[in-house]
């Protein structure tokens, strides 16, 4: 099992969602985050003062999946979430030891 990351720009999460569900991934968490790369920040200008807003809001996707689905998700997710303008975010994947269903304890697959 993997888990994938994706740091992706707010008005993303729609259409990622939508990707995800497309290819049949059925549970994600999303997450308000902020952060920055090599977008850095911004200057904005306020009551005549100018100030550096350095970390942007972002999306942080977390879904679990099975090792099968990883390309077709990480494909799902660069497609839906691509603007082509710096600061689209980043995909993590990471292995996952162990998934337990609280509600009636299976585990591995069958919990995801």
């Amino acid at each position: 099992m993997k888990k994938i990351e994706a740091i992706i720009k707010p008005f993303k999460l729609d259409d990622v969602r939508e990707a995800l569900s497309d290819i049949g991934i059925t549970g994600m968490t999303a997450s308000e985050v902020k952060g920055f790369g090599r977008q850095k920040g911004h200057t904005e200008l306020y009551r005549g003062a100018e100030y550096v807003i350095d970390f942007l809001p972002k999306v942080k996707v977390e879904i679990i999946i099975t090792d099968e689905q990883v390309d077709a998700s990480i494909e799902a997710i660069t497609n839906a979430a691509r603007t082509g303008k710096i600061g689209d975010g980043k995909i993590f994947v990471s292995e996952v030891g162990r998934v337990v269903r609280i509600r009636t304890g299976e585990e591995g697959d069958t919990a995801i």
